[in-house]
């Protein structure tokens, strides 16, 4: 039964393909509206806190401070106070304040990918049940009916067949059901950059809370730390290095790989501030992955199904939008079907409004999105600087920054504006209790 009023309790029934951060989010997001009847399914036997770190911007905090997760998720990390770009010599190209100190009402958090989908995870057992998360089951198929979709599992005790009022696909860059409507697709695109990623233990650099980017298009590192520095100055930093040229094309997100070879590789990023060799020779491992996305593709929604996160838009790391993305998926997805007259609508909504979107950011983070300021420092002065408005004035400088905040949704004078995206619902979200 499909319903949109808050006194009458809903009976859709709704499958979501992963639990990454996009299906999580989605599962916590349905449920808000007052949907009951929720399972996410994913292919792996435990949920364990794989990964390094990632960014959620303000517009994703925003939206985990209306799902009342955003207390548990600040306490896992770090809200960085700057942004701050330099090229291959450490010589500063631009800065920016973020989160509060920019002017939004909600934080950007620097954050360990794994512990955010735990607390995802803790937040859907507790509030969905502990047999909302259905482990170890395989998509194969999805079926479309006339009254209902099925989703075909293989699992190590057979193949089982789910019936659902709704299929969301949160499963990926290497989604089965994105592959099955679009067969041809084939392999995600490399640009020709690999990147390795990892965490150390390291001296705080600068003021302790700067997220960092130097490089060009070549090559490139990126540093933020994960929490606050310890009694003895050293703080739990992530680190992203890039470079074009080097590694394979397999996309394996935990392989791991000795990290000699990319010391070497930025033997000479010895700065004032930041030593970028020590750094990556203290990582506790290096994870080695090509930078990789899929062009946008015109259509999300077949039947009841319909693609999430990762599964629609891939996109490059540029801009740290990718789990931020997701969620605001997430939640526009439950807005939608919370306020429309009919799934087929929902799903029609949910895709007008994210789709154009998204498609544009991919396009926009090929070419680098806010970290373009990097590109253009290199080809006006490959040697360096003396001072950076002598090479880009300030105002093309911040009109880089400002631009690629409004097509990514958050500008802070348009995100501290827009409406919610909560809708009425007879089940409101509550805060998971502390531990």
């Amino acid at each position: 039964m499909w319903t949109t009023s808050s006194t009458v309790e809903s009976r859709m029934r709704i499958a979501i393909i992963g639990a990454g951060i996009g299906g999580l989010a989605a599962a916590l997001s349905l449920h808000a509206i007052g949907e009951t009847d929720i399972r996410v399914y994913d292919r792996v036997s435990e949920l364990r806190a794989l990964g390094v770190g990632i960014n959620l911007l303000p517009h994703a905090m925003r939206e985990l401070t209306e799902l009342g997760l955003a207390d548990r998720v600040e306490q896992k990390g770090v809200a960085p106070s700057t942004l701050a770009y330099f090229n291959r010599f450490g010589q500063p190209i631009w800065s920016e304040p973020r989160g509060r100190e920019a002017g939004y009402r909600w934080p950007q958090v620097s954050v360990h990918r794994g512990e955010l989908q735990l607390v995802l995870a803790d937040a859907v057992r507790r509030r969905l049940g502990d047999d909302a998360l259905q482990l170890g089951h395989r998509l194969v198929r999805v079926e479309e009916g006339a009254d209902a979709a099925a989703a075909v599992f293989a699992r190590a005790e057979g193949e089982a067949s789910v019936a659902a009022d709704l299929v969301v696909a949160a499963d990926g860059i290497h989604s089965a059901v994105r592959a099955s409507r679009y067969p041809g697709e084939g392999a995600p695109i490399w640009n020709g950059l690999t990147l390795w990623r990892g965490t150390a233990r390291v001296p705080a650099y600068l003021d302790g809370r700067t997220m960092i980017m130097a490089g060009d298009g070549e090559q490139k590192f990126v540093a933020y730390p994960l929490g606050a520095p310890d009694a003895d100055g050293l703080a739990r930093v992530n680190f992203i290095a890039e470079r074009r040229g080097v590694g394979a094309e397999t996309v394996d997100w935990n392989l791991a790989v000795d990290a000699g070879p990319i010391v070497e590789l930025f033997r000479d990023w010895s700065f004032a501030w930041l030593d970028v060799p020590a750094l990556i020779a203290a990582a506790d491992e290096l994870l080695e992955y090509p930078m990789v996305d899929r062009d946008p593709i015109p259509q999300w929604t077949f039947g009841r199904t319909t693609l999430l996160g990762d599964a629609a838009h891939p996109m490059y790391p540029n801009g740290s939008n990718g789990a931020s993305q997701a969620i605001i998926d997430a939640r526009t997805l439950a807005f939608h079907v919370a306020t429309a007259e009919s799934p087929a609508d929902a799903l029609a909504a949910y895709e007008a409004d994210r789709r154009p979107v998204t498609s544009e950011l991919v396009l926009s983070n090929r070419q680098q999105g806010p970290e373009r300021v990097m590109l253009l420092a290199h080809e006006r002065a490959p040697e360096g600087f003396a001072d950076i408005h002598d090479v880009i004035s300030a105002d093309e400088l911040a009109e880089i920054s400002a631009g690629y905040k409004r097509a990514a949704g958050f500008h802070p004078d348009l995100l501290n504006e827009r409406p919610s995206l909560t809708a009425p619902s007879p089940i409101p979200p509550s805060p998971t209790p502390p531990r």
